[in-house]
């Protein structure tokens, strides 16, 4: 089928979101593509692959962005305009990686032709050489921190990007009450698990579910009421879409020592986990639930997986501490009650993937994603294989002029002063392709903001490290106080640093990063 007879069976349904487009305040500012067009459709989650793609497809494409410029892919929410220009396309191209927020996802997904193309950028662009980094949260605590997550391949079980992991609680036994709740930046809660009101088959376990996207982890804080050994039951499910039934994969039971020796706990020879990170894990792969562990910290090179029954996991004496005070954990009980508690090892909604997403920052990654956008396109439209190898040629050469001028603009740092201290957790890639140190950020994700923890640690870093300027995201200005109000206090200059979004003065990523790198050595060099 040809892109013109695909598009022309697009009209009526494209129609009716047009219309309900015309509704929407602001719908005419952005980039429209359109079922009449004579050249390839495009769409993008972000601008900055808009452009990466319009330097491959030239005069041959049109081609539009979700998340327009200005905006954040980690927390941007679609329009009806987004969702018609998503009906139009021939081709999709995402970062993915769990870059971009939720709903853009589901926005490209469910509204993308069935024969159009889609491409996740980060994922794939490794058969192109792009270089991962693994995220590694190196987080120290006095006991281990449990979270949850889903893994596994998305083919299996019909699992898509899209689909939501369902780990539900659906009982508990112990000489107390068990918890797992999140603490966002600010101290407010949200309760996953609560076993002091039972467990509701009737309804599906709603109160006591958490949903997780296929290959996500979350942080989580647990709390426990009495010393002795707990167990809790854990049912995982895959809702593929919004309309099926949800698919059981497995259900398990998990120990818990809790202020006694895990000796105590009943399980021969156990696994104890007692330091490190670890997750209660749904393994769409295999269709188990299991214990991934990682004792010291390390990303894949150090983690182990275990069977649950042979683990038991270990809330020690120490752990003992007190309700806080405040209405958000009035649910664990009075303010001042003891409690056990393993506290979650990164404050706010802090879901993520394997790998850093942010692969654009590394101009080598770039090239990669370069290259998988013109076999894809070519792939879609065979006629315009020579101009997309040409365009894509030219573009080549101009990104190795850019990663030149960005490697010697930043040796002319001196290499002590090389510490890059940023909005959020976005430029590891830069830091390891240019010999820059991630020296800290003010929040993980720019979605959240930032605790008085997070604000303490960034500003002794700042003096230890007697840093001369600090790097803020222009689209990020407006949440990110915390960064300009500690360079304040500490006397020091707040320079522009370009993530993942352009603006009026920085409009191309060749752009970007060379603003990126001449900023750099402005700011870092005495």
């Amino acid at each position: 089928m040809t892109p013109t007879s695909s598009r022309s069976r697009r009209v009526g349904a494209a129609g009716l979101v047009a219309l309900a487009c015309a509704l929407v305040a602001g719908c005419a500012t952005k980039p429209a593509l359109s079922a009449r067009g004579e050249r390839l459709q495009v769409i993008t989650t972000t601008g900055l692959l808009a452009d990466l793609v319009s330097h491959v497809g030239g005069d041959r494409i049109d081609v539009a962005s979700l998340v327009p410029d200005g905006g954040d892919p980690h927390s941007y929410e679609p329009t009806l305009r987004d969702a018609r220009n998503v009906v139009y396309a021939d081709v999709a191209f995402s970062n993915y990686a769990l870059l971009e927020e939720r709903n853009v996802i589901k926005t490209l997904d469910a509204n993308l032709p069935e024969e159009a193309v889609s491409v996740s950028l980060a994922e794939e662009s490794v058969k192109y050489a792009a270089e991962l980094i693994p995220l590694v949260e190196d987080v120290n605590l006095d006991t281990v921190w449990l979270g949850l997550r889903a893994h596994g391949d998305e083919g299996e079980l019909g699992a898509t990007r899209t689909s939501e992991v369902l780990l539900s609680a659906t009982g508990a036994t112990g000489p107390g009450e068990v918890y797992a709740y999140l603490t966002g930046s600010f101290g407010d809660t949200d309760v996953y698990l609560d076993s002091s009101d039972g467990f509701d088959a009737a309804d599906g376990y709603r109160d006591d579910t958490m949903s997780l996207p296929a290959d996500a982890h979350t942080h989580l804080s647990w709390a426990f009421t009495e010393p002795g050994v707990y167990t809790l039951d854990l049912t995982a499910r895959l809702q593929v879409d919004d309309t099926s039934r949800p698919v059981d994969i497995d259900e398990q039971t998990f120990t818990f020592a809790v202020g006694v020796d895990p000796a105590e706990a009943g399980v021969e020879d156990p696994v104890v986990l007692e330091e490190g990170h670890a997750d209660l894990t749904a393994d769409l792969t295999d269709g188990e639930l299991e214990v991934t562990y990682d004792p010291e910290g390390g990303g894949h090179a150090t983690q182990q997986t275990h069977p649950a029954d042979e683990v038991v996991i270990d809330v020690p004496a120490k752990a003992l501490d007190e309700v806080p005070a405040g209405s958000q954990f009035s649910f664990i009980g009075r303010a001042g009650d003891a409690v056990y508690q393993l506290p979650q090892a990164v404050l706010g909604k802090h879901v993520h993937g394997e790998i850093d997403p942010h692969l654009w920052q590394d101009v080598r990654n770039a090239m990669a994603y370069v290259q998988l956008i013109r076999d894809t396109l070519i792939a879609a439209d065979p006629e315009g294989a020579s101009d997309y190898a040409a365009n894509t040629r030219a573009y080549v050469a101009e990104l190795e002029e850019v990663d030149d001028y960005v490697r010697e603009t930043i040796a002319q740092i001196p290499e002590a002063d090389r510490q890059l201290v940023t909005t959020h957790d976005a430029f590891g890639y830069l830091a390891k392709a240019y010999d820059v140190e991630v020296a800290g950020f003010v929040a993980p994700n720019p979605a959240v903001e930032p605790s008085l923890s997070d604000r303490r640690k960034l500003a002794q870093t700042i003096r230890t490290l007697d840093v001369p300027a600090v790097f803020l995201e222009p689209n990020l200005v407006a949440r990110s106080s915390t960064l300009t109000e500690v360079a304040r206090d500490a006397g020091i200059a707040v320079c522009d640093i370009y993530g993942d979004s352009f603006d009026d003065e920085v409009a191309t990523y060749a752009q970007m990063m060379r603003f990126n790198a001449d900023s750099l050595r402005r700011c870092l060099t005495d």
